[in-house]
């Protein structure tokens, strides 16, 4: 399920105006990526290709989840099989322009939990580069996160694209020099969140 007001996926000019609406609220609300925002927001209005299939292979849209437990301390990541590192769920849109649906139908169907509720808002950008892979090009990945919450059991499935899936400590990505950039990037983003969180409890 969605979390907060759902965008009306029949209308494709409307879901493609509240994405970009989400760019320009990213750029304004983490100003040292404003050029990643406008990269992403270059790729929106390029019409020469449909940038939401993976046949774009200038570059297209994926979608990944942030997927943290209920305790808000621990991320789920997978051992991504075609790639071979730690990272967070997420894949392909398909042609689906609601990003923040993919990221949730993703983070269902790698992990195989249910219940799960997405956050309205982009919380991550990443623009990374995609190795060659049976035939496929090398090109580029244009990843829109999102949070995805845990609404009921936290015990995986691991699906077909992982190797193993892990519950990991956020603080603990956050402190090791080891962690994939963008993962520690966002592991201080979300206790960077928690804690203004928690100062707003405190002064309740």
């Amino acid at each position: 399920m969605l979390h907060g007001e759902m965008t009306d996926s029949s209308d494709p000019v409307r879901v493609l105006g509240v994405l970009a609406e989400d760019l320009d609220d990213y750029a304004a609300r983490m100003p040292d990526e404003a050029e990643t925002a406008s990269l992403f927001k270059q790729l929106l209005a390029d019409d020469s290709a449909d940038p939401f299939v993976r046949e774009r292979l200038t570059g297209h849209f994926t979608a990944s989840a942030w997927l943290v437990d209920g305790s808000g301390g621990r991320v789920l990541l997978t051992h991504h099989r075609k790639l071979g590192i730690w990272v967070q769920l997420g894949g392909h849109a398909d042609g689906d322009r609601d990003l923040m649906r993919v990221a949730l139908r993703e983070a269902e169907e790698e992990s195989g939990l249910a219940g799960l509720i997405v956050e309205p808002g982009i919380f991550d950008l990443d623009r990374h580069w995609i190795p060659e892979y049976r035939g496929v090009p090398a090109h580029w990945h244009y990843d829109v996160r999102y949070v995805v919450r845990t609404g009921g059991s936290e015990a995986f499935v691991v699906g077909p694209e992982s190797h193993d899936l892990a519950w990991r400590d956020i603080r603990v990505l956050a402190a090791d020099p080891a962690t994939d950039t963008s993962l520690r990037r966002m592991a201080d983003k979300w206790l960077r969140r928690q804690a203004v969180a928690g100062e707003e409890e405190g002064e309740a």
